[in-house]
């Protein structure tokens, strides 16, 4: 059988799910794919497979690599390899991203350039696939296409082996020009940085978004979650084919082990530590609220430099937990000890054990704490489901959503919309999935990532961070907090101090409770290591807190260092009413009074401006053009560096695209100088970001 190499880089189970279907369907197809995680280096060998390889890589934090993937990069990034040392390999790359992000696919783009650098090259095109229009959209036509790929590959290679001096009309047949992947476009360009216009994406978007409210406004009678029109309603469909179960589940009464956060599955050092203070940083009449916690860190090893991030470990909601027990039949066995194996007439290939399971743990303490409940069922979920529905009109609503036909319904009912697998069986009763389903198909509940907002200079022994409460409608119409950020209100509620001076507010004596956090993997996002390089720091809402961070850390150096010299700071910062959620208000003051912060510029984007006074810039991006001659000054002329931290899908384009105008405007270039100078900061680690979506 005709077998190539399949690495999946995976960060929140996107890649690996697909290559697993890359992997289920390749025996469909006369081939055999040897699977593995791309950090499992000891089990395969770039350097001398002869093989094809097909590669999935994802991309997460500011277009990087996944986790994963990290080791990976790094050996391949080795100056001492020959140029050619891949030059024997041939490769076809899925990358997925966010068009959300400006490093689009990044962590794709990064392995396919250099692996291009070292000689490999390519048998079938690079596919990059966009989860802000639905990955299935690249995914699914790229897979259809890979087989078509393949096969003239091992076609060229039979034929090369069979006639070494295949050089006539034959070869010419065969042309190792790669494969385009057919009634889509494929980016298959690879820099760092998206150097195409970015509006063309942005169009691509509307337009899909045009299509669904299309379809919705065509007739009187609107879709919904549960019930399709025509003419999705009377299509004939094509409906993939259920995914292979695996899981055989039994529940014991016995007493199951003792239970506990620490049962979490992490591959990084978690630490319990207690929370030893709570500020609500916004009025009450504020658009959303914000709250500073701080942690007491004392009696742990963990330790921090400002710009570090960390992962803290959530639950999810008790009462949610308790409405999919509800729904599954389940509530009077949650206590139960749940114990996995893999079915002995399973039909999926390699199919194993979750990692994300505890062994021995009650079924309430899985849902509570190992599995993503409110994650946005796949179209393999969604398949499965339908084959336990009874009811017809409803089975065949699921299968509409699963299929090629429902794709833009799946986008705008499910995916769009965030539909949780509880939302699914509240919409379709007649659904009875068995327990081993969701085990098979729920991925694993991630932690979720918070700046420090704090120096450990200033506060020794101690870790602040900043949120946002999360506040949505479900699908349900019923009001919903984000996951971590409403455990996280609740649990602090006991000694959460109203709006005030932060650093003037005292931990209070109710018993403190305690969260369990781990590191996250070490990032650029620090000082430079040279105090006199000036910085720009750009941090609209709570993308603030790791510049409180820098500021209490540049205060602490320069009372250690009274005669040194340190370049000077600029902080780009906005919110929405002066008087309502300008965060760290007084602390800004303070620094700027004192001259560790040179310059603050604020913006709001609520407030009128006073009688007669020329309005104001808006947004943070306003301002850096209100000061694209400073800015200029300091990143291309002073050497300094900017850092951006805070939401993706808006502010960091609309930054991006600020510092874009401002180069090409002062320096005199167009559009593509001024993106590759951009793309030259990022590389020399002068422009870095922490953002998210």
């Amino acid at each position: 059988m005709r077998r190539f190499l399949l690495l999946y880089a995976t960060q929140r189970g996107q890649a690996k799910a697909i290559a697993e279907v890359i992997y289920e369907k390749a025996v469909e197809h006369g081939f055999a794919a040897d699977l593995h995680c791309i950090s499992e280096s000891d089990k395969y060998d770039l350097k001398t497979e002869t093989a094809p390889l097909v590669i999935v890589v994802s991309t997460t934090g500011t277009g990087e690599p996944p986790d994963t993937a990290r080791k990976f990069v790094k050996d391949i990034q080795d100056k001492t390899l020959p140029v050619d040392v891949f030059a024997h390999l041939w490769y076809g790359l899925l990358g997925l991203g966010d068009s959300e992000y400006t490093y689009f696919c990044n962590g794709g783009k990064i392995i396919d350039k250099r692996l291009q650098e070292l000689g490999a090259q390519r048998f079938y095109n690079t596919g990059h696939a966009d989860d802000c229009v639905g990955l299935e959209q690249v995914v699914e036509p790229w897979i259809d296409g890979l087989w078509a790929a393949l096969t003239k590959h091992f076609m060229f290679s039979r034929g090369k082996e069979m006639n070494g001096a295949l050089k006539t009309a034959s070869h010419a047949a065969l042309t190792r020009e790669p494969v385009q992947p057919g009634l889509l476009h494929i980016e298959s360009q690879v820099e760092l940085l998206r150097l195409d216009d970015s509006g063309r994406k942005d169009s691509q978007v509307w337009e899909q978004n045009a299509v669904n409210r299309g379809q919705s406004s065509a007739l009187s009678a609107e879709p919904s979650l549960a019930r399709s029109i025509a003419p999705l309603s009377q299509a004939s469909l094509n409906i993939p084919a259920p995914p292979p179960e695996y899981l055989q589940v039994d529940l014991q009464e016995s007493r199951s082990q003792e239970e506990n956060q620490a049962s979490v599955t992490s591959a990084d050092p978690v630490f319990q530590v207690p929370i030893s203070k709570a500020v609500q940083l916004t009025t009450n009449d504020a658009v959303k609220t914000t709250l500073l916690v701080e942690l007491d860190i004392s009696k742990t090893d963990f330790s921090y430099q400002p710009g570090d991030a960390f992962n803290v470990i959530c639950p999810n909601s008790e009462s949610e937990v308790q409405n999919l027990l509800q729904r599954l039949h389940l509530v009077d066995r949650g206590k139960h000890c749940v114990l996995l194996e893999v079915r002995a007439d399973t039909k999926k290939k390699g199919a194993a054990l979750p990692q994300h399971i505890p062994e021995g743990c009650s079924l309430q303490f899985i849902l509570t704490w190992c599995l993503e409940i409110r994650a946005v069922p796949k179209k393999a979920f969604v398949r499965a489901l339908a084959d336990y529905t009874g009811d017809g009109t409803e089975k065949r609503r699921l299968q509409e959503l699963c299929s090629r036909q429902g794709a833009a319904d799946y986008n705008r009912f499910v995916r769009d919309a965030c539909a949780s697998v509880s939302d699914l069986l509240c919409a379709f009763p007649s659904c009875q999935p068995p327990l081993s389903l969701l085990l098979e198909h729920l991925p694993k509940l991630q932690p979720r990532p918070y700046s420090c907002a704090s120096s450990a200079l200033f506060h020794p022994g101690k870790l602040h961070f900043v949120f946002n409460i999360v506040e949505f409608l479900s699908t349900a119409e019923v009001l919903q907090r984000g996951v971590c950020t409403g455990w996280l209100a609740t649990l602090v509620a006991s000694v959460l101090q109203p709006n005030m001076h932060a650093s003037h507010a005292d931990g209070r004596k109710a018993l403190a409770p305690e969260i369990s956090i781990s590191p996250r993997t070490t990032n650029s996002f620090h000082l430079p290591n040279d105090p006199t390089v000036p910085i720009i720091m750009v941090g609209p809402g709570t993308g603030i807190a790791p510049f409180i961070g820098f500021l209490q850390h540049r205060e602490k150096l320069r009372e250690q260092s009274p005669g040194g010299h340190f370049g000077e700071t600029w902080l780009f910062f906005g919110c929405r009413h002066k008087d309502r959620d300008y965060l760290f208000r007084e602390e800004l003051r303070h620094f700027h009074k004192r001259g560790i912060l040179t310059h603050l510029k604020v913006s709001f984007s609520r407030d009128a401006p006073v009688g007669e006074e020329e309005a104001p810039a808006k947004y943070v991006q306003d301002s850096i053009e209100h000061h694209s001659t400073q800015v200029t000054r300091v990143l291309l002329h002073e050497n300094g560096c900017i850092y951006m931290c805070g939401d993706a899908k808006n502010m960091a384009k609309d930054v991006n695209d600020a510092l874009v105008r401002i180069i090409s405007k002062e320096v005199g270039v167009d559009r593509l100088e001024a993106m590759k100078t951009l793309a030259t900061l990022k590389e020399e680690k002068r422009y870095l970001q922490d953002i998210w979506s």
